[in-house]
């Protein structure tokens, strides 16, 4: 397995999901959705620096060094607190035109963090903790998404026809 090919698809994956979320920011209508978009945007920033980096070291023979813990201090974009206030305000103001946006932001981390679990399955060492790491973090983001669908989703499944 070659893990420079794994790290430079990687890249070029964080740099579509940052697109993703800047490009949709402005077509939201949650005031807490938009946020997300652009604190996620953000994070896919940091993403893809990290991911340079460990290009980088690959080609100074030095793979792996400097690895974060992944449940570190500011490694999620979102605390508890501002994560659950995000979902309610979400709730009280998504309406129908927000949840296909909310589910492709769901996927696209979902299917980040499938991508990283299988590379990580497939190598060891240095590169199998890099990519752990990643996976840990788009899971919190897949799972703040999923969470605000649902509720948004459920909130407009109980409303009057007509909204």
């Amino acid at each position: 397995m070659d893990i420079r090919k794994i790290y430079e698809y990687a890249l070029q994956r964080e740099y579509e999901g940052k697109r993703f979320f800047v490009e949709n920011a402005s077509r939201m209508k949650s005031a807490a959705a938009v946020g997300a978009f652009h604190q996620l945007a953000i994070e896919e920033q940091k993403h893809i620096e990290y991911v340079q980096r460990q290009i980088d070291l690959l080609e100074r023979d030095q793979p792996g060094q400097g690895l974060p813990d992944a449940t570190q201090a500011g490694s999620d974009f979102f605390s508890n607190r501002a994560e659950s206030e995000a979902i309610q305000q979400t709730v009280s103001e998504s309406m129908v035109a927000d949840l296909p946006v909310l589910r492709m932001a769901y996927l696209i981390e979902r299917d980040f963090a499938e991508f990283y679990e299988s590379a990580a399955n497939k190598t060891e060492g240095e590169s199998k903790k890099v990519l752990e790491t990643l996976a840990y973090w788009e899971r919190r983001h897949e799972a703040l998404f999923k969470e605000m669908h649902d509720k948004a989703f459920e909130t407009y499944a109980e409303m009057p026809w007509g909204g």
